[in-house]
């Protein structure tokens, strides 16, 4: 009887080690991790739950999105979605096209929102090349 309870003891022990491992390599987190390691875009979210940021990762900088829900014609959907970096500091290389092609990805999982970019990523759009103005001679 010891026996088969420590036979049974020992599998369920095996069970929850593979269980364990499973879950470590299907973790969002870890492979948000993964991907700014590796200089990869990621992003991870939970779309059914608005109060929920989403995390996303590209050129090695995270990226953190704020949901604000609102309404549209017929439903309640993301009207409002505020990105920032987590660490301003790491944003060295990031061009307009990068902050462009992380709105598109955005815009495409919520089509309703409004991106707002937070300091400094707003810099890139407020300080655009100005054309110098004709003088009349």
């Amino acid at each position: 009887m010891i026996v088969i309870l420590f036979r049974l003891l020992i599998l369920l022990a095996i069970i929850f080690i593979f269980y364990t491992i499973y879950s470590y390599v299907t973790s969002p987190g870890r492979k948000l991790e993964l991907a700014k390691q590796s200089k990869t875009f990621y992003f991870y979210d939970d779309p059914d739950n608005t109060k929920q940021n989403f995390s996303m990762t590209y050129k090695g900088v995270l990226f953190e999105g704020e949901k604000y829900l609102g309404t549209t014609e017929n439903a309640f959907e993301v009207v409002n979605i505020n990105v920032s970096a987590r660490q301003p500091n790491q944003l060295r290389g990031i061009e307009r096209e990068d902050i462009y092609f992380l709105e598109q990805e955005i815009l495409i999982r919520y089509p309703y929102a409004t991106v707002e970019w937070k300091y400094p990523l707003n810099r890139l759009f407020i300080h655009q090349p100005k054309e110098e103005s004709e003088h009349p001679s």
